[in-house]
C-alpha cells in the first residue's frame, strides 16, 4: 500500500486542538469565576450582601461609558423590581440571584467584544411561555419603555 500524506485537517490531533481552545475573553471569564468562588469560600456561608453588592457596583464602574450607564440603570431597575434578588458577580458580570441561583445578569458589550450589551436570564427565571421564549435581550440603549419592559420581565422572573 502506498503511504499517502494526510492533510492537516484530517488528523485527529488538529481537530482536537481547535475544539479545545477558548477565546481570550472566555478564559478571562473563567478565571474571574474561579476568583469569585475563592472569595465566596473565604467569606464563608454568612457572606455579607453589602460586600457582594459593592463588588457588583465596582464591576459596573469599571465598564466603558455607555455600558456603565446601562449597568447602573439596570442595577437600579432590578433592585426596585425584585428586592428579593441578591446582587453578586458571576463570571465577572453583574448578576442577580435568588436562593443562590442566578436569575439574570448583565453582560457588557466589551466583555466578549460584541456590538451590544446583553441582559440575560438563566433557567431559574420564571419566564416560560409555551414551548419557546427569549432568555437574552440585546441592549444598545435604555428608553423609558425599555426600562418598564425590563422591570416587568424581572418581576415575572422571580414570581
Amino acid at each position: 500500500m502506498k503511504d499517502t500524506p494526510k492533510s492537516a485537517s484530517s488528523t485527529g490531533r488538529d481537530r482536537q486542538d481547535v475544539r479545545g481552545k477558548f477565546a481570550d475573553e472566555e478564559r478571562a471569564a473563567m478565571k474571574e469565576r474561579v476568583q469569585e468562588l475563592k472569595a465566596a469560600a473565604r467569606r464563608g456561608p454568612r457572606a455579607d450582601k453589602a460586600d457582594q453588592e459593592s463588588a457588583v457596583l465596582a464591576k459596573i464602574a469599571e465598564m466603558p461609558g455607555p455600558d456603565r450607564a446601562m449597568g447602573e440603570r439596570l442595577h437600579a431597575i432590578i433592585k426596585a423590581s425584585a428586592p428579593a434578588l441578591s446582587p453578586r458577580l458571576w463570571y465577572g458580570m453583574p448578576a442577580y440571584a435568588k436562593d443562590g441561583k442566578v436569575v439574570c445578569f448583565f453582560q457588557s458589550a466589551q466583555k466578549f467584544n460584541t456590538r451590544y450589551a446583553t441582559l440575560g436570564f438563566n433557567d431559574a427565571a420564571n419566564l416560560d411561555e409555551g414551548a419557546v421564549w427569549p432568555v437574552a435581550f440585546a441592549l444598545t440603549e435604555l428608553t423609558a419603555a425599555d426600562e418598564a419592559r425590563i422591570g416587568a420581565l424581572v418581576k415575572k422572573a422571580v414570581s
